[in-house]
């Protein structure tokens, strides 16, 4: 079992930049691939970024590549999503994500846990 808890999330104006924090629990989120999810008011979740399980694959939504950037601390169980130059629509829920592969994440399949979710507001 793996449970995954987000924190780092606030409000924030355009331009500025947030650290998003995903803390995991047992081992066996090692053998994962992790990534970031959201989901605007009213619109579909959307894939943000994955990492692979042993870090040196990356994948980006083409709305976020070059403004965030993920990375994973194997010695803490913790995945990180560096988000600058934030923007009103990157305002959403965002989800962190245990996966088979990152390409599967990208593709919106095979995530296996997930977390409860933590809210990113950006203002104009």
């Amino acid at each position: 079992q793996v449970q995954l808890v987000e924190s780092g999330g606030g409000s924030v104006q355009a331009g500025g930049s947030l650290r998003l924090s995903c803390a995991a629990s047992g081992s066996a989120f090692s053998i994962y691939a992790a990534g970031w999810f959201r989901q605007a008011p009213g619109k579909e979740r959307e894939f943000v970024s994955a990492v692979s399980r042993v870090g040196h694959i990356t994948k980006y939504a083409a709305s976020v590549e070059g403004r965030f950037t993920i990375t994973r601390d194997y010695s803490k169980n913790i995945v990180y999503l560096q988000m600058n130059s934030l923007r009103p629509d990157d305002t959403a829920v965002y989800t962190c994500d245990a996966g088979r592969t990152v390409e599967s994440m990208a593709a919106g399949y095979g995530m296996d846990y997930w977390g409860k979710g933590i809210l990113v507001t950006v203002s104009p």
